[in-house]
C-alpha cells in the first residue's frame, strides 16, 4: 500500500498495534469484572473494536474463536437495528439472539458507541458466557430455542447513561442466578467504557480525527497478506467427512475446501440434517470456527479483522445442523461447532500435511452442574457452573499434541479451588489419563480423569454435553486413534454423554476425557521418548511394550 499523505505508514502500524493493546484491556477488564467462573478464571469472551460500517478493526488476543467471529457479524445487525445517526453518547445495545450474536443464548453482546468531541468515531463490542438465563438450563436436552431459556432481542440496555431498568428487571427475574446474570451484564457494559476511553486517549496523542485512513489500511494490508498466503498453495478442490456421536444417532460432517485466485471456501453440503436437540450451529458459529482453523493453518502470524476474514469464505445448506434455523434449539452448539476445525484440517492435510495436527478431542468436555441449595430473595437459587476441561489436541507433524488442552475453544481448565469455592462439590481426583493419547512417532496429547462427589450429602445436576465418545479422534500415517471419553457413577452405572442426569449423594462422577489422535507408526517414535512417557506414568509399561515395541533393557544398551 503506498504512503498516505497525511499519516506515514510506520504511524499507521504504530497506532494499529496501540489498538489491539486498547482492546485486549477492554477483554482484561471483562475478565476482572466478571463474575462468572467461566469469564473470570476461564476467558471465555471477546472484546473488538468496530468502524461506523461494522468492519472490526481488531480484536483482543484474550478470548475465544466462536466469540470473536461472529461477534464480528452481530456488529453489522445492531447496525440495522440502531443507525449510526440515531447513536448517542451513552448509549448501549444488547442482545443474545443466536443467530444475530455467538450462537446460543447464553452468550450476551453488548455493543457500545465511542465518542470523541461529541463526534461518533467507533464501536466497541464485547460477548461473554453468562451461567444461567432461566429455560431448560445449560445443556443440549431443549427442544426448541425458547425452552433454553430468556431470549433477549436487539434492546437498547443504556439510553445516554441511564439503565434500561425494565430490562434489568426482566433479566434479573429469568435466571436462578440472579447476582451473577446482572453482574455480567455490568461487567460487559463497563469493559466497552474502558475501551472507548482508552480509543479517545490513542487518537488524542497521535491527533487524528477519525479511524477511517487506520482502518482502510488495517483491512487492505490483512485482506492482502492473507491473499499473499493463499497464493503459495495450489488451486482446487478437496474432500474430508467426519463421523461424530451426535445426540441419539451418528452425525456426519462433510467439507469441501476450494482455493482459488480470490480465497478459500468452505462448503458443507451433505452434512446432517438439523437435530431435535439442542446441538443445532447457527451459520455465524459454523463460520466462527471454520474460518479460525483456516487461519490457524493459512494466516497464523496475520491478526484478526475484517480484512483477514474476507478472503475465508463458508456456506453450509439451510436445515442442515450447521445452518440451524430459528427455532431449532442451539445451547450447545459448541460440541458441533468446535468440531470444524478437524473437519477442515482433513481438507488441509491432503495439501499442507505438515501444517495439519491429527484429529482432537476438539469439543469442550464441560462439566455443566447445577444445585439446589438454600437461597432467594436478593441473592442466587442455588448453583450452577461450567467447570471448563477438556482431552488432548491432536499430534503435530513433528511435536506430541497438547494434553487436557481446550483446541480450538482456547479457555483455560477451571481451576479444583475455584470449582470448589463456588459450588458444594469436591474433587477427589484430577489427573492425565494414562494411554488416551493416540500412539504414533508423534502421541497425541492425553486426556484426564476427574471423580466428583456432592459435598452436602444433596444430589446435583450435570447437563451433559459430550461427544467423542463413539467415535474417538482418528489417527493418521499409521498413527493410532486417540481413546474415546467415558462418562460414568463410580458404583459402576455408565452414564449418557448427552443430556440432563441425576448424580446422587454419597456416589461420584467419573468422567474419563478423550485423549489426541497420534501421526506416524509407534514403533518409529524416539526411544527416548517413549522411555521419557513411560518414566513419567503417561504410558503404561504393556503399552510401551506392545504398541512401541519398547524393551527397556535394549534402550539402556
Amino acid at each position: 500500500m503506498s504512503q498516505s499523505n497525511s499519516v506515514g505508514l510506520i504511524d499507521l502500524q504504530i497506532m494499529w498495534n496501540r489498538l489491539i493493546a486498547v482492546v485486549e484491556e477492554q477483554a482484561q477488564t471483562l475478565m476482572r469484572t466478571a463474575f462468572s467462573p467461566i469469564v473470570r478464571e476461564c476467558g471465555d469472551l471477546s472484546a473488538g473494536v468496530f468502524d461506523l460500517e461494522g468492519r472490526m478493526l481488531a480484536q483482543a488476543v484474550t478470548g475465544t474463536p466462536g466469540h470473536v467471529n461472529s461477534m464480528a457479524e452481530s456488529v453489522k445487525h445492531f447496525l440495522r437495528y440502531f443507525p449510526i445517526e440515531t447513536m448517542r453518547a451513552g448509549d448501549a445495545y444488547i442482545t443474545n439472539d443466536p443467530w444475530m450474536g455467538t450462537g446460543h443464548l447464553n452468550d450476551f453482546v453488548i455493543t457500545t458507541p465511542a465518542f470523541r468531541n461529541g463526534k461518533l468515531v467507533a464501536l466497541f463490542s464485547c460477548t461473554s458466557h453468562l451461567m444461567d438465563i432461566g429455560g431448560i438450563g445449560f445443556g443440549p436436552d431443549a427442544t426448541d430455542v425458547f425452552m433454553e431459556g430468556l431470549y433477549i432481542p436487539m434492546l437498547k440496555l443504556f439510553d445516554q447513561g441511564k439503565v434500561n431498568e425494565t430490562l434489568m428487571s426482566m433479566i434479573r427475574a429469568n435466571t436462578r442466578l440472579p447476582v451473577d446474570t446482572e453482574g455480567d451484564v455490568y461487567s460487559l457494559a463497563g469493559c466497552n467504557d474502558v475501551g472507548a476511553r482508552r480509543l479517545v486517549e490513542m487518537m488524542d496523542e497521535f491527533g487524528i480525527d477519525s479511524l477511517d485512513e487506520l482502518g482502510d489500511h488495517i483491512i487492505a494490508r490483512s485482506r492482502e497478506a492473507v491473499l499473499e498466503e493463499i497464493a503459495k498453495l495450489p488451486k482446487g478442490t478437496w474432500h474430508n467427512a467426519m463421523t461424530i456421536d451426535g445426540y441419539d444417532e451418528p452425525l456426519t460432517l462433510k467439507a469441501t475446501l476450494t482455493i482459488s485466485d480470490t480465497g478459500i471456501h468452505v462448503d458443507y453440503s451433505g452434512t446432517s440434517a438439523v437435530s431435535g436437540r439442542g446441538i443445532n450451529v447457527p451459520h455465524a458459529y459454523t463460520t466462527a470456527y471454520t474460518v479460525f482453523g483456516l487461519g490457524c493453518v493459512v494466516a497464523t502470524h496475520i491478526p484478526n479483522n475484517a480484512g483477514s476474514l474476507e478472503p475465508l469464505t463458508v456456506s453450509a445448506p439451510a436445515d442442515t445442523i450447521l445452518n440451524a434455523p430459528k427455532p431449532s434449539a442451539v445451547a450447545s452448539r459448541h460440541i458441533i461447532g468446535q468440531m470444524l476445525p478437524d473437519v477442515t484440517f482433513g481438507c488441509l492435510r491432503q495439501i499442507v500435511p505438515d501444517r495439519v495436527p491429527a484429529e482432537g478431542t476438539s469439543c469442550l468436555w464441560n462439566l455443566n452442574v447445577r444445585g439446589h441449595v438454600k437461597g432467594g430473595e436478593g441473592g442466587n437459587y442455588g448453583f450452577g457452573m461450567a467447570i471448563t476441561s477438556n482431552g488432548g489436541t491432536g499430534a503435530r507433524q513433528d511435536k506430541d499434541g497438547l494434553s487436557a488442552t481446550a483446541y480450538p475453544s482456547g479457555v483455560r481448565g477451571t481451576p479444583v479451588e475455584i470449582a470448589e469455592t463456588q459450588t458444594p462439590l469436591i474433587f477427589w481426583r484430577k489427573e492425565f489419563r494414562p494411554d488416551s493419547g493416540g500412539a504414533g512417532r508423534t502421541r497425541g496429547g492425553l486426556g484426564q480423569i476427574m471423580e466428583i462427589e456432592s459435598g452436602i450429602a444433596e444430589p446435583f445436576d450435570l447437563l451433559a454435553a459430550f461427544d467423542r465418545i463413539d467415535h474417538p479422534p482418528r489417527g493418521r500415517d499409521g498413527g493410532r486413534d486417540g481413546e474415546a471419553g467415558f462418562v460414568a457413577l463410580k458404583s459402576g452405572k455408565t452414564l449418557k454423554g448427552k443430556g440432563f442426569q441425576l448424580i446422587p449423594p454419597g456416589d461420584r462422577l467419573v468422567v474419563m476425557t478423550p485423549g489426541g489422535a497420534g501421526i506416524g507408526k509407534p514403533a518409529e517414535r524416539d526411544r527416548v521418548q517413549v522411555a521419557s512417557d513411560l518414566a513419567d506414568g503417561l504410558i503404561s509399561a504393556e503399552t510401551a511394550e506392545k504398541v512401541y515395541e519398547f524393551k527397556p533393557q535394549k534402550a539402556a544398551e
